[in-house]
């Protein structure tokens, strides 16, 4: 089914998360970088390095002077913790479906129609909003990460918004229902969070603070 069916139909749909873009361009770049492909870190790594993930991104460091990112991709990919470590689109899109599945499997199956309402709601907001799941979480990204759906409980959603630039220029009167998450003071980009525990509380208020984050974003 393609995506635009599958829109009409009300099934989610995700995009390809900015990070692919970036691995894409890091693989390229490695062997002129380090002198080693990915494969033939992958092989070193296991032949000769530490057998556990912290120990190698400690081991790159200081021994092979690889750089803090690269360090922790390499020792990602080498124990198989990949994230959204993936190589194309294609395995990103089909890596995504599954964190999504994992997320809902079990006693937190319950959760799924509000997810799905969410992002039939960030949909909705413009042709310029991606969805992008990773293996806990599902950002939602225009620019920038606009919102965050986050499976906390088996009975609770936490749809985080990006907030920040108008709560520091206006300090606007917000709803009781929107709860501060200490997002502003330590700078991370989700500042604000609605509990959500049934998918008829996706509501009008839930969308009108989601679109006030999706213009906050409108100029990167």
């Amino acid at each position: 089914m393609s995506k635009a069916a599958r829109a009409r139909t009300g099934t989610p749909t995700y995009d390809v998360h900015p990070s692919v873009g970036m691995i894409i361009k890091w693989v390229a770049e490695l062997k002129g970088k380090t002198g080693r492909s990915l494969d033939e870190w992958m092989a070193f790594i296991r032949k000769s390095g530490p057998k556990d993930e912290k120990s190698c991104r400690q081991w790159l460091r200081d021994e092979h002077g690889i750089g803090g990112n690269t360090a922790w991709w390499l020792a990602e990919k080498a124990f198989g913790d990949t994230g959204t470590f993936e190589e194309s689109p294609k395995t990103y899109l089909a890596a995504a479906a599954r964190y999504v599945e994992q997320m809902y499997s079990g006693p937190k199956a319950g959760l799924r129609p509000i997810h799905d309402a969410l992002v039939r709601l960030g949909r909705g907001l413009g042709g310029d909003v991606k969805v992008c799941p990773c293996k806990t979480i599902v950002p939602f990204f225009r620019n920038h990460v606009i919102a965050q759906i986050r499976p906390s409980t088996r009975t609770r959603i936490d749809f985080g918004l990006a907030l920040g630039p108008l709560i520091k220029a206006s300090k606007p009167r917000l709803p009781k229902r929107l709860i501060d998450t200490g997002g502003l003071a330590k700078k991370d980009r989700i500042t604000h969070r609605f509990e959500i525990k049934a998918a008829d509380q996706v509501d009008g208020e839930v969308e009108t603070w989601l679109r006030r984050a999706y213009e906050l974003d409108a100029k990167a």
